[in-house]
C-alpha cells in the first residue's frame, strides 16, 4: 500500500477527539515549560496576590488556547484538507497562549515594580 492511501485512512480511524484536541495535546510539553518559567521567575516577591494572579494567568492563557485550538477546528476551509484545521487551531492556540502570557508578563512587571517604587 502507497504512503498516501495508508495515510488516508489511518487518519478516518483517528478518534474525533483526539483530533479535535490534538493540537492542545501536542503543545502540553511546551506550555508547561513556559508556564513553569512563568510561575518560577522572579522568586522574589512571592506573595499570595502575586500565587492568585500567577494562577489566573496561567488558567486563562490555557482557555484561550482551548478556545482558539476549537475556533480554528470549526472555522478551517473544509475544502482546504484535513491537516489544514490543525495547522490553523494550532496557530490559533499558540497565537492566543503566548498573546494572555505575554499580557500577564507586561503587567506582573509593572505591578511588581510599582510595589518595589512604594517600598
Amino acid at each position: 500500500m502507497d504512503p498516501a492511501a495508508k495515510a488516508a485512512r489511518t487518519s478516518k480511524h483517528m478518534n474525533p477527539q483526539i483530533e479535535l484536541n490534538l493540537a492542545l495535546i501536542l503543545f502540553i510539553p511546551w506550555f508547561s515549560i513556559l508556564a513553569w518559567l512563568f510561575w518560577a521567575y522572579p522568586r522574589q516577591p512571592r506573595s499570595a496576590a502575586r500565587t492568585v494572579f500567577d494562577s489566573a494567568s496561567l488558567v486563562l492563557a490555557t482557555l484561550a488556547a482551548f478556545w482558539g485550538m476549537h475556533w480554528g477546528m470549526y472555522n478551517a476551509d473544509p475544502h482546504a484538507g484535513a491537516i489544514w484545521k490543525q495547522v490553523l487551531a494550532t496557530s490559533v492556540a499558540y497565537g492566543l497562549f503566548l498573546a494572555v502570557m505575554t499580557a500577564a508578563l507586561l503587567a506582573r512587571w509593572r505591578w511588581l515594580r510599582g510595589r518595589r517604587v512604594a517600598a
